[in-house]
């Protein structure tokens, strides 16, 4: 197994994901952007419109992209928990949304800003700030993880 290559100096990081409450409903957006030196920026809030889940999660990252294009960010690796969001923005391959089509454009010419950008798909777990700033945006409690476990016989 190759090793990953290391990430240059000047990499930001981005942790963002989106809530929709109901589904479709009210979108909180979350995002926690990391400068190369560790320095953390929260960001929580809500939007003006209402939308589905996965326009939430667009929206979120495209929220973290605006900001770090006013920090003067030029390289970025973010990490959502939307795998439809990760999937439209990174192959061609994949047949396009029809109705996000124009949102995931927009967050594409966005992310084409930047010098370098990566999209990884993370488990929701390992997103759990950038999720509970989505839900702070909506007054909404964090959600509670259950973690299963197996019987022993």
């Amino acid at each position: 197994m190759a090793e990953a290559a290391p990430l240059p100096p000047e990499t930001w990081t981005i942790h963002c994901d989106g809530s929709a409450v109901p589904n479709p409903g009210r979108m909180g957006l979350g995002a926690v952007l990391v400068e190369p030196n560790g320095t953390r920026h929260l960001l929580s809030a809500a939007t003006d419109t209402r939308g589905c889940n996965n326009e939430a999660e667009a929206r979120a990252l495209m929220a973290a992209l605006r900001e770090l294009q006013v920090r003067g960010a030029t390289t970025l690796q973010i990490y959502c928990d939307s795998s439809l969001l990760v999937e439209q923005l990174g192959s061609a391959l994949v047949p396009p949304v029809a109705r996000l089509a124009p949102l995931y454009a927009e967050a594409r010419a966005l992310l084409e800003t930047f010098a370098r950008a990566s999209v990884h798909w993370i488990p929701r777990h390992h997103n759990g700030e950038a999720d509970t700033l989505a839900r702070a945006a909506l007054s909404l409690p964090p959600k509670r993880l259950v973690k299963l476990t197996r019987r022993r016989r």
